[in-house]
């Protein structure tokens, strides 16, 4: 079986939260790592995920200390267009004036 993975960076503007995990992470970048297998018996290549992977960094006198959650792509998805939404209130309440 053949894996690649492929990574990227995240970016959140304001705090958040994850399905599945009860503590709130706070703003910043994030390391988010794919994990994606290929498919057998095609004429060509295709590949299925098998994973997807948030990294958080420790706070406090644990910043050394880095965990890696599994997450689904779902879950990403709805944190980062919550975080989006968030900026956009807050661009939109810092450029109106008031009447």
């Amino acid at each position: 079986m053949t894996v690649r993975s492929s990574t990227s960076v995240v970016t959140f503007t304001h705090p958040f939260r994850i399905s599945g995990y009860p503590d709130e992470l706070p703003e910043g970048e994030y390391v988010v790592v794919v994990d994606e297998e290929l498919l057998q018996g095609f004429s060509f290549e295709a590949y299925r995920r098998t994973g997807t992977y948030l990294t958080v960094k420790g706070r406090g006198r644990r910043t050394d200390i880095s965990e890696t959650r599994p997450i689904t792509q779902k879950a990403l998805e709805a944190a980062l267009d919550h975080d989006r939404t968030l900026a956009a209130k807050a661009s939109w309440r810092a450029n109106s004036s008031p009447v």
